[in-house]
């Protein structure tokens, strides 16, 4: 059995990227409804910046986990 050490060495760089950038997004997306409560817990108003940076945050994660499901079902292809 042979192992290209090369090829694992990339998968295993590029899941570890993909996991860093999806647990930044979503912190990001938590930061963004930290802001929208917040601001209406001063009774200023509510933050829409907070609520539309917490929801494209979300939904980029999502995006994430649903191409990733895609990828491992066979029968999505």
């Amino acid at each position: 059995m042979d192992l290209d050490w090369n090829a694992l060495g990339k998968v295993t760089a590029v899941s570890i990227g993909v996991t860093v950038a999806v647990v930044v997004v979503f912190a990001l997306g938590v930061l963004g409804l930290a802001r929208y409560e917040g601001a209406r817990e001063e009774g200023g108003g509510t933050s829409a910046v907070g609520m539309a940076q917490a929801g494209l945050c979300f939904l980029a994660c999502a995006a994430v986990v649903v191409y990733g499901i895609y990828l491992i079902v066979p029968q999505f292809h």
